[in-house]
Parts: C-alpha cells; structure tokens; sequence
C-alpha cells in the first residue's frame, strides 16, 4: 500500500497531544510504522492510556483512503513531510505539518524571498492602502506574498500582490476546500490561479477556532520574514510575528498613529525591536545579497495612481453592515431630492467605442477583444488571449476598477462597454 495513506491516517489523528505525535514520528522513523506499532512500543513513546486507546480506535486506513480519492476529484495534490518538494524552511520549525493539501501549484519557497503580510481584519483605510502597497511592492521587487487570505489586511496584501502580476500563497485556516470569509471567493480562485492555497486540513473538515492559531506557524515558517500591517494589542497578526521570531524570522511593522487601537500592538511590535518599515523597499533590501537573482531593487515599486484605491470586497461588506443609526437605535430617515422624470429622448447618447477605450493599455485591449461573450470564464479569456495567467488576472483586476469589467461567481467576467461606434 502507498506510504501516503499512512501519512494521510497519522496527520488525521485526534484527540493526541502534538507533543506525542512529534515524539512517535521521531522514535519510530514514518507513519508506517506507527501504524503498525505493538502497543509496548506506543507506550514506549510516552502515550497515556486514554491517548493509546484513542490512537488504537483510529487505527484504520479507510477514512485516509476517502480524502485522498476526495483531494483527487478536487485536484488538489498531497504533499507529506518526507517528499523532496516539502519546503526545506517549514520543515525546520519545530512543529511542522505532517500534510500539506494544496490547490494550485506551489512555488518553491525556499528559492523565493517570502513574505507574510498580516494584520487585523477590522483594518482601516489607512491599513487597507498600506497593505495593498506592500503586497504590490514586495512582488513588483522579485518578493512572494504569503497571506491568511482573511478579511482586512491579508486579503489587501494579496489583492496588492496579485495586481503586480505576481503569485501568492494563501494559507488556510479551514479545510482546503472551504473559503473563509465566503464573499472571498474570487481571490481565493485568483491566487489558486497563479499561486498556491494550502491547508493542513483535507477536504470537508469541519471547521474549529484553534485552527486559525495553528495556521499562524505555517505562515511564518513559510517565509524568510513577517510584516505586521495594523494589529491591535491583542490580535492573530501577533502570534504569526511571535512566532516568526521564535523561527528566527525577521519581524517587520508598519507604525500607526500613537492613539490608534488598530496600531497599539505594531507600535508594540516595533518598541519591542521589530523593524520599522514604511515601504515594500525597505524589506526588501534586507535579503538583496540572500536573494541577488531573485529580487529586482530598480523596480518601480509604488502603486499606479489608477490602480490606488481598487476594488475591496470586505471594505463594501463593511460599509453595507455599518450605516449610521440613531442612538435609539432607529436609522437616520434619507433625504430624498426631487428629481424631474426624463424621458427616452432626454436620455445621453453612450459614448462611441473608441472613446470608451482611450487610455487602455495593449495588453487590456487584447482582453478585451477577446471577451465577445457575456459572463466569460477566466481560463477561456487566457486561451483566447494567449496571455500568461498572471498578467490576464492583474489586468482583469485593474479593468473592473476602470469600470470596463465585471466579475461574477466561477471566476467568469462580463464586459462592460457599449459596443457603439
């Protein structure tokens, strides 16, 4: 039977302390062998009785079996601790993931100078802008962007990253084929597109808070350094950079203003030695001689004026769910002005197609020439297109910010222009 069952059962293992799992992989050499242990040797390794009696009921290789063939009709691979693709940086934390379960295709992060960009989900403007400049300067720069992929910070981060054309790593908190929050589903399949989703939980796991935590060491084994971009005193952000620190990992953080609570735990961070950094360029020059055929210093790095303020999902949920009420608790009554009914003939002329599309640049109109169906799917735009996948998605993104595209659900976009003249 292959080895990656046993690898599949051991890391699906509940209710055994991970000191023990370590303890039994490190005795006993695989999963295998594990499996297969005489109870004496389990014993041997420092199991209780009720941690013996649990690892013995979950002694069976069909539940393995199920994910594997699930991962197979999701397309999402398996990568265990002992394969050769296994990131060399994670597998030196003391705690690494005896499973990967990734969607998309992971770059080689050891070779990359890998960055997790992390914050609070309740970010501000300023956190939001913050962290979509770094996403996009770190990228522009040769960097890798890794995020939680969470409302607030994260997202920004990837969305910066994915804007610059790049890839991104997006570490799960849930099982691989959950999105969480769900209105972040386009983002989810953009970086599964041109980067990586991973997860240490297979598919259709059911969901726990202490998974977020857990998830935290990934992120900061992964990278070579973690930037903090708005946490407040007590926030995820700061267990990912606790941890990074333990890894003897760099700590980055972005100052706020002294009276801010969304800044008290990065001006924290910072009086406690983590490095102020304003800008993508001033991490990136701490690994140029680590990473001199990678990272590009001569890089315009800042973000286009046009590209400045895209499209933000969870910045919309937000304004949606945060309308000012009353101290009553009862809305404010809206103003209606009176407006003059027009009629049909009072209504303006759409502007004529070609001035619909000044300023576009050419590799926008080559999208856009090919999207002659509505609500098309993104592979189809690549094919037709004949673009790398990077570049379709980075100018998707800019032309919804214009307001010439749209995207639905499946990773489909509609055109947006009146084909006149």
């Amino acid at each position: 039977m292959s080895e990656l069952v046993y690898w599949v059962w051991f890391s699906s293992l509940r209710g055994l302390r991970a000191v023990l799992l370590r303890e039994l992989l490190r005795r006993l050499g695989d999963p295998k062998t594990v499996f297969l242990a005489e109870q004496t040797a389990l014993k041997e390794c420092g199991a209780s009785d009720e941690e013996l009696d649990r690892l013995l009921e979950q002694r069976e290789l069909k539940t393995a079996g199920q994910i594997i063939a699930r991962c197979e009709e999701l397309g999402v691979s398996i990568l265990t601790l002992q394969d050769a693709a296994y990131p060399t940086r994670l597998r030196s934390i003391p705690d690494p993931p005896c499973v990967l379960y990734i969607r998309g295709r992971l770059p080689d992060v050891d070779g990359e100078a890998a960055i997790a960009v992390v914050g609070t989900r309740r970010s501000t403007p300023y956190g939001d802008k913050m962290a979509r400049e770094l996403g996009y300067g770190l990228t522009k720069g040769g960097g890798l962007v890794i995020s939680g992929l969470a409302e607030g910070v994260d997202s920004c981060a990837a969305q910066g990253a994915l804007m610059a054309g790049g890839r991104v790593i997006g570490v799960l908190g849930t099982a691989i084929n959950e999105v969480y929050p769900r209105f972040n589903a386009p983002l989810f399949d953009d970086v599964a597109a041109t980067g990586a989703l991973v997860s240490e939980y297979p598919p259709d796991t059911e969901g726990s808070r202490k998974f977020f935590p857990a998830r935290n060491r990934i992120m900061a084994g992964l990278s070579v350094g973690v930037a903090v971009v708005e946490a407040p005193a007590h926030s995820g952000a700061l267990i990912t950079a606790g941890r990074a620190a333990d890894y003897g990992r760099d700590v980055f953080a972005i100052p706020g203003n002294a009276d801010a609570p969304n800044s008290r735990g990065t001006n924290a961070l910072i009086r406690d030695g983590a490095r102020l950094i304003e800008n993508a360029a001033q991490i990136l020059e701490e690994y140029e001689n680590q990473f001199r055929d990678k990272l590009r210093p001569d890089a315009r790095l800042d973000v286009p004026a046009e590209m400045a303020t895209p499209i933000s999902p969870h910045s919309e949920k937000r304004a949606a769910t945060n309308k000012p009420a009353r101290e009553d608790g009862k809305s404010f009554f809206k103003l209606r002005v009176p407006v003059r009914r027009r009629n049909a003939d009072d209504e303006p002329a759409p502007p004529k197609l070609s001035e619909q599309l000044e300023g576009l640049s050419k590799t926008q109109l080559k999208i856009v020439s090919v999207m002659t169906k509505p609500s098309m799917h993104i592979d189809d735009i690549i094919d037709l297109s004949q673009l790398p996948a990077s570049a379709v998605l980075a100018e998707l993104t800019l032309l919804q910010i214009k307001g010439f595209v749209a995207q639905e659900g499946g990773k489909r976009f509609t055109l947006k222009i009146t084909k006149r003249g």
